[in-house]
């Protein structure tokens, strides 16, 4: 893998201390480096690959460490590099697949400042913020809140109100939203192209740092949130013009084995019309836990199929990390 540290902004693009009522320098020393292993035969190695880099941020005193959940998941190795340069190896702690969030536990003392907990709730669209990733000054960026909205992901996630940052930072994977505070507002998730009038924007969406704390403390001590877990389809949908369509189906899960095929139109749940991705997994979560039976109608070739799909727990398809 090459050095991903062997890259810079041009020095208008960065922030510069005198622009901020923080210490940033401090505040990017927070920022560490993932890598992460997963094995060839992981549920997720042929969608997200193998071997995984991205940011992640120390926000506690005793060195923990969040991140975005995908750069974790089915991970048997962490490895984290400092600012300073320093490595050592990591734990996988927990994967929230509500939240998105990850967090890593460094099996050793990185020995890097903790980044405070801010509010993306009191966040306003237009606020100057910065987005940071391992490496000091040389991978932030001066950024601005373009947005605040719903996000519906097709992996079956939906936020409330996600944030959406411009310009993109390029290594967006766990890389942290920085507010004009100095704290935390939230954790890079996707790269997405936003149209606003008739220009688009290319920025990034975060995932708000609020969603963290009521899930915290059950996540460190157990691993995962202590909350009903949602029934998971299986099914990748996406949104072409009015229509909902199946794009993809992961092979075991349960749309797969109820039958559901590539270019399926979903129309409802339990008889209930769906109006878009979020409500369709909305009004799927709405049914009951995981295991939950989830009545469908779909369009196949112009004629309407009702189908009875046993929902599962998406965890129970994923490699657990080995304890330690």
């Amino acid at each position: 893998m090459s050095d991903p540290t062997d890259w810079a902004f041009p020095s208008e693009l960065r922030p510069r201390p005198e622009e901020w009522r923080f210490d940033l320098d401090r505040a990017l020393g927070s920022m560490v480096l993932l890598r992460t292993e997963i094995p060839e035969d992981a549920f997720t190695a042929q969608i997200l690959g193998t071997e995984r880099l991205g940011n992640g941020v120390v926000i506690r005193d005793d060195d923990l460490i969040l991140t975005i959940g995908y750069l974790l998941t089915e991970a048997t190795s962490v490895w984290i590099t400092t600012a300073q340069g320093a490595v050592l190896a990591g734990h996988p702690l927990a994967y929230d697949q509500q939240t998105g969030f990850g967090l890593v536990l460094p099996l050793g003392r990185p020995g890097v400042p903790a980044l405070a907990l801010g509010s993306a709730a009191r966040a306003s669209v237009g606020d100057h913020v910065v987005i940071a990733g391992h490496g000091g000054r040389a991978h932030a960026l001066k950024a601005q809140l373009f947005d605040k909205r719903e996000f519906a992901g097709y992996w079956e996630y939906v936020l409330d109100e996600a944030l959406f940052a411009a310009p993109a930072h390029p290594q967006w994977g766990g890389s942290a939203l920085i507010g004009a505070d100095g704290k935390l507002l939230g954790i890079g998730s996707l790269l997405v192209e936003e149209k606003t009038g008739e220009q688009s924007v290319q920025g990034n969406m975060f995932v708000p740092v609020d969603l963290l704390e009521p899930i915290l403390e059950d996540l460190v001590s157990r691993g995962r949130a202590q909350r009903p877990v949602r029934p998971w389809l299986g099914m990748y949908a996406t949104e072409i013009g009015p229509k909902l369509v199946v794009a993809g189906l992961p092979g075991g899960g349960p749309a797969e084995r109820a039958g559901l095929k590539l270019g399926d139109q979903v129309l409802e749940v339990a008889g209930e019309r769906v109006s878009g991705l979020a409500d369709l997994f909305r009004k799927v979560w709405a049914l009951g836990p995981a295991g939950v039976e989830v009545p469908l109608s779909v369009t196949r070739a112009g004629t309407r199929i009702e189908v009875r799909l046993a929902s599962a727990d998406r965890n129970d398809f994923l490699k657990k990390p080995a304890l330690h």
